[in-house]
């Protein structure tokens, strides 16, 4: 049986995880990515609080705005993971990092991708989230869950990917980092036909 960090080798030699320090100024953020540390790993995903002013019931990974006293972005990543389900980050094995997405409302969203240990239970801040849930990463390879929908963003039709798991959609940045993630880990082949950096943000 292949081990999760088998699984993940390839995306960690693909996308190392380089714990980079914050450089420049701008709107920055970091989410983590938390995947179980088991044969079929599940990714730790949250639905947005309804009473949030952007994107509320969306679905999102754990994760935030830079703060001034983060160094980097792994730091913001596992903090804003603990503030939001509770995730302790000692608990995080650091295991990838994609390259940075630029949202449309002009923030530059730095996934990080970490191992945790299976069966742990999370709890919400309600001020950010209203549940969590554990989807398996092998259904994001799924291609009857997956779909490019035409958007309009800035004058201009892009592609963005969409996934249907149960009565969830993930959508926008969310699914374009699942989806980058399970082309590596899974040879999903999904063609996303688009810039990574022109996408609406989740």
């Amino acid at each position: 049986m292949i081990e999760a960090r088998e699984l993940l080798r390839g995306l960690a030699e693909r996308f190392p995880p380089r714990d980079t320090p914050w450089q420049g100024e701008g709107r920055q953020a970091g989410v983590l990515v938390a995947l179980t540390d088991e044969a079929e790993p599940r990714v730790v995903l949250g639905r947005r609080a309804q009473h949030l002013p952007l994107h509320p019931g969306e679905v999102a990974f754990p994760g935030g705005k830079r703060e001034p006293e983060d160094r980097g972005v792994w730091e913001t990543a596992v903090r804003e993971s603990e503030e939001e389900v509770a995730l302790p980050p000692a608990l995080v094995s650091y295991q990838a990092q994609l390259p940075p997405l630029v949202t449309r409302t002009r923030y530059e969203v730095h996934p990080c991708i970490g191992l945790i240990p299976p069966g742990l239970s999370f709890t919400v801040d309600p001020a950010e989230f209203d549940s969590v849930f554990t989807p398996a990463l092998s259904l994001f390879a799924r291609r009857e869950h997956f779909r490019l929908e035409r958007m309009l963003y800035r004058d201009e039709e892009v592609y963005v990917p969409h996934y249907e798991i149960g009565s969830d959609t993930v959508w926008g940045v969310t699914a374009a980092v699942l989806a980058q993630i399970v082309n590596v880990v899974y040879d999903a082949g999904f063609d996303l036909k688009r810039d990574w950096k022109a996408l609406p943000e989740v």
